[in-house]
């Protein structure tokens, strides 16, 4: 199940302790970095943890 790529802006499960719930990918491999839109904090993730914890695409990168 990819239907997510680079630079897409995707909803977790878990909002951000700073109260935004968007995030965006800026980086794809085996781990996957995202980063909040609201505060600029980046968190790295296995693949199968990103998986598990997105909620849904919010909007496609261009």
């Amino acid at each position: 199940m990819k239907d997510y790529d680079l630079n897409d802006i995707v909803k977790m499960k878990k909002a951000h302790p700073c109260g935004t719930n968007r995030w965006k990918i800026i980086r794809m491999g085996m781990d996957i970095k995202i980063e909040c839109t609201g505060c600029g904090h980046i968190v790295m993730l296995p693949r199968r943890e990103f998986e598990r914890k997105m909620k849904k695409i919010l909007e496609k990168a261009n």
